[in-house]
């Protein structure tokens, strides 16, 4: 699941696309016409924001072995205790909005080992309306932690995003901070904590995948 290079392995058939297509109308532009140089401009914008689009940074994750990190890039829309979660009893839920332009690499919040995974066919809502973590496409993880507790987390698809990818299988022992996935053009993350749990953010607030502390879990 990991990869350490500068883009996400997902996004190389676009990455590959896009400069073949700039490459094609600039050889065209040199042989055939000048005014093919501006399809070719447009083109290589477009390579230019596939390759933002798909960047895969590094990042330091906490070494406090209690701290639950952000699975993704983006700002806080939600933190609150709801009753109707996907671990079946009431849960902390803490959601995670990404644009266009953030980085859509998501990572793992906490140790623990894959008890459950769910794919659910659904609406594309925008992902900032509060149907879309019951109604629109999601995936799903649910984690066993250390101590017996379980938390979750749910991929969901947006307005724009229709492509949501998650790699973790049941059995599978994740570590925090590790890359598990990805949500192609901008959604969001849930994120389902034990009930007694305070977060660490507010509404508003900007997270950083891997590194940003949403909670704390002891014991």
């Amino acid at each position: 699941m990991n990869n350490s290079s500068p883009f996400a392995r997902e996004g190389y058939p676009f990455i590959a696309y896009a400069v073949g297509l700039t490459a094609l109308f600039a050889v065209a532009a040199v042989r055939i016409s000048t005014v093919l140089y501006i399809p070719t401009a447009i083109s290589l914008l477009l390579t230019l924001f596939v390759l933002y689009f798909f960047r895969n940074p590094e990042r330091i994750t906490p070494s406090d072995a209690t701290a639950v990190v952000a699975p993704a890039d983006g700002v806080v829309i939600v933190a609150e205790r709801v009753p109707e979660t996907p671990l079946g009893v009431e849960a902390l839920k803490i959601s995670i909005f990404m644009s266009v332009f953030s980085v859509h690499v998501n990572r793992v919040p906490f140790d623990g080992k894959v008890i459950d995974t769910f794919h659910h066919q659904g609406k594309f809502f925008d992902a900032r309306d509060g149907r879309a973590s019951c109604e629109n496409e999601r995936n799903g993880i649910v984690l066993e932690i250390a101590g017996g507790a379980r938390i979750a987390f749910v991929q969901i698809a947006g307005l724009i995003a229709r492509r949501i990818i998650s790699y973790p299988l049941i059995g599978h022992l994740l570590v925090r901070g590790e890359r598990y996935g990805l949500i192609r053009f901008g959604s969001r993350v849930d994120v389902y904590l034990p009930p007694e749990i305070e977060p660490l953010v507010k509404l508003g607030d900007k997270t950083v995948a891997g590194e940003t502390v949403l909670a704390r879990i002891s014991g």
